[in-house]
């Protein structure tokens, strides 16, 4: 293992490992901090999948220091802390508590923190984080039901979020190339700063930082930044050239399930529908059948079609079912329904499933009780085909909320019918 990562949602260790894969990098993504016993072949990057980022700030860091701890356990030589490319958190953390605390684990005093994705349309400028050409607080992330990002200036948020100096290396610098970039960050230490924001609208940029990251111990941002480092360990002799991931050729029933409410996800949704039959997941509604009466819909609809169940909503309605349940009940309901749901798909023959949000992603890999994912293929930027590891043999695609085309859904599945 020549790469130890961990990330704070299933589908931002999905992500991070395709972007290592589509580099040449083989990897494997582990659910949870896996036994001692556990044997992640010959893969050169490990990808510790961990449910953090919305969790209190004490469990997140305990969470985190564990998956390191396991990681340096396997030798593994550089680490990386991936969150996501739209800096989801809240002002008391997760992001700035678990960095100082792997950073005081590692002996360490300094890292990068990059959650630009170009490809996605998250840049960072000036320390400013945009999605498209929309400001970040201006954009579908200020409903988010969960983390809200209200500020797109990620120097103050980042600062409300540790107690240690925040600086920034700017876009003129990192235009400048690897030695720029390192000798700014050399400079940023020396005067105590110890995260600093690393603009990028490129992915030429990211290359440059991953290429002037090549001495940190940690790493920290988006997968966007990974980018450059499959090639620092070339350089070294470490890593062979690249072979091409596989697509699964599993066969099976098909069915997506989307718990995440953002745009991108509703706008695939509705491509969806004018394809495949849905049913709706409303938190007002539940009961404790809710997730056998929507099994019993799908026992009713035809086995060739793939099927669509969501909880997805415009913001008015999660608002409303948010004020009434309270946020952490209504996520809790529609996680515990799609885990449950999941697992009597499976049971019914579903081989073939598509996962949308960071937390159902979570919520369903746990019912299903899958340790780990053999990374294939990219579908769309950020989201890569896998087959499970451990649990039932699945096609499995975890696709985080904002990430995706509109007709992802049906793409994705048209890949698998194609292999």
């Amino acid at each position: 293992m020549l790469l130890g990562a961990i990330a704070d949602d299933f589908t931002g260790a999905t992500d991070l490992a395709n972007t290592l894969v589509g580099q040449g990098m083989p990897a494997v993504q582990v659910i949870g901090v896996p036994d001692k016993d556990f044997d992640p072949g010959e893969a050169a990057a490990v990808i510790v999948a961990l449910k953090t980022r919305t969790a209190p700030v004490g469990e997140a860091v305990r969470q985190s220091v564990a998956a390191l701890d396991w990681l340096r356990s396997r030798g593994a030589q550089q680490f990386f802390f991936k969150y996501c490319s739209t800096f989801d958190s809240t002002d008391a953390g997760n992001i700035g508590p678990v960095n100082d605390a792997l950073l005081d684990a590692l002996g360490a005093d300094f890292t990068i923190a990059c959650p630009a994705f170009p490809a996605n349309g998250r840049t960072l400028y000036k320390g400013y984080l945009y999605v498209g050409d929309e400001l970040l607080n201006e954009s579908g992330m200020k409903d988010h039901p969960l983390t809200p990002m209200t500020d797109a200036n990620l120097l103050r948020v980042l600062s409300r979020q540790t107690p240690f100096g925040v600086g920034l290396i700017d876009m003129n610098t990192v235009g400048a190339g690897v030695d720029a970039i390192r000798a700014a960050a050399g400079a940023l230490k020396a005067d105590g700063v110890r995260h600093a924001l690393v603009d990028a609208i490129s992915d030429a940029d990211l290359v440059a930082i991953g290429g002037a990251a090549q001495d940190l111990e940690l790493i920290t941002g988006g997968s966007g930044v990974a980018l450059g480092l499959p090639d620092n360990f070339r350089r070294a002799g470490l890593l062979d050239p690249a072979i091409a991931p596989a697509l699964p050729t599993i066969q099976g029933r098909a069915a997506v399930l989307a718990g995440s409410c953002s745009r991108a996800t509703r706008d695939q949704i509705a491509r969806a529908q004018d394809h495949w039959p849905s049913y709706y997941l409303d938190p007002l509604a539940f009961t404790d059948n809710t997730a056998e009466h929507a099994l019993a819909w799908a026992d009713d609809q035809n086995t060739d079609t793939p099927v669509l169940i969501y909880s997805s909503a415009e913001p008015d309605a999660v608002a409303k079912a948010q004020a009434k349940l309270g946020t952490d009940n209504a996520g809790a309901l529609v996680e515990t329904a799609m885990g449950a749901i999941a697992a009597g798909l499976c049971r019914r023959g579903v081989r073939q499933l598509i996962v949308a949000g960071g937390e159902t992603s979570g919520a369903v890999v746990q019912a299903l009780g899958i340790t780990g994912l053999r990374i294939g293929p990219e579908i769309d930027p950020g989201v890569p085909w896998t087959e499970t590891l451990g649990g039932p043999a699945m096609a499995l695609a975890l696709k985080s909320g904002n990430f995706g085309a509109p007709d992802f859904f049906i793409k994705a599945l048209a890949m698998l019918d194609d292999a």
